[in-house]
C-alpha cells in the first residue's frame, strides 16, 4: 500500500473511531506504533488538524472534513466487481442495496466509473434459488437477534429440526453458511443456507448471554480449525 494511501486510511479511522490510541491504528492498518507516530507527525505538517491526548489518543477538530472522494481504477474496479457478487450470490434487498451504494459513490466522484457493460472484472452468474431464498430471513434475525425455527436436511438426508441463534452469514464462493448456537446442542453450530428447507422467526427469546455472541463463535472455529490442521500435520512414525 503506497504511503498517501495508508494516511488517508489512518485520517479516515481517526474521523470514525476516535478517540483512538497509536496502537489500535498500528493494529487496524498493519504497521509498527512508530510508524503511526511518523505518519501522525506528516499529517500535523501538512495541515490536518490532528490532535493527541496521552492516556487517551488522538482526534480531529470537530469542523474537519475529509477532500471529496477519489478512486483509482483498480479501486473503482473492485467496487463495481464486489457489488456485481452480491448481486449473483446475496438476497434481494442486499443486492439492491449495493446497487445503491454504487450509484452514490459515482455521484461523489469526480470521475464516474465505466459501464458495466464494458467492466472487464465480472462476476457472471446466480446462485440456485436453494442457496438464496432464506438469507433476507437470516440476515434480519441476525439483524434483530431473534431466534428462529429451521427445519434442515443434514448431509445423511435426515431433516431435523433446531432451534438457533443465527450469529453471521459467510459465503464461501458457491455456499452460504450461518454461523448459530444451536439449543439442541448446546454449541456452536454451522448451517448450509442450501440446506435449510424451512426458516421461521421462533417465539422463543433467547435471553442475554455474554457468552453467545459472534466474537465468540469465530473464536470457537478458528481453534477448531487449529486443531484440525494440527492433526492433519501429524506423522506416525
Amino acid at each position: 500500500m503506497r504511503k498517501a494511501d495508508r494516511l488517508f486510511q489512518l485520517v479516515n479511522l481517526i474521523r470514525v473511531h476516535q478517540p483512538v490510541t497509536a496502537e489500535q491504528l498500528a493494529q487496524r492498518i498493519g504497521v509498527s506504533v512508530r510508524s503511526i507516530y511518523r505518519y501522525i507527525d506528516d499529517l500535523s505538517v501538512s495541515g490536518i488538524p490532528i490532535y493527541g491526548t496521552v492516556g487517551v489518543g488522538y482526534a480531529l477538530a470537530a469542523d474537519f472534513e475529509l477532500p471529496p472522494l477519489t478512486l483509482n481504477t483498480l479501486e473503482l474496479d473492485a467496487l463495481m466487481l464486489g457489488v456485481e457478487m452480491l448481486m449473483a450470490a446475496a438476497d434481494d434487498d442486499l443486492g439492491s442495496a449495493a446497487r445503491t451504494v454504487l450509484s452514490k459513490i459515482s455521484a461523489a466522484l469526480k470521475q464516474p466509473p465505466k459501464d458495466a457493460g464494458a467492466a472487464t472484472l465480472r462476476a457472471p452468474g446466480n446462485l440456485a434459488d436453494s442457496s438464496r431464498r432464506h438469507l433476507g430471513v437470516l440476515r434480519r434475525a441476525i439483524e434483530q437477534r431473534a431466534a428462529l425455527k429451521i427445519s434442515y436436511r443434514r448431509m445423511d438426508g435426515e431433516l431435523s429440526q433446531r432451534l438457533i441463534r443465527p450469529l453471521g452469514l459467510f459465503y464461501w464462493g458457491g455456499k452460504w453458511t450461518v454461523g448459530s448456537w444451536c439449543e439442541a446442542r448446546a454449541a456452536y453450530r454451522d448451517f448450509r443456507v442450501d440446506r435449510i428447507i424451512a426458516a421461521a422467526v421462533a417465539t422463543q427469546t433467547f435471553p442475554d448471554n455474554p457468552a453467545i455472541d459472534l466474537r465468540l463463535y469465530m473464536n470457537h472455529q478458528a481453534s477448531q480449525w487449529r486443531a484440525i490442521t494440527s492433526t492433519d500435520n501429524t506423522v506416525s512414525v
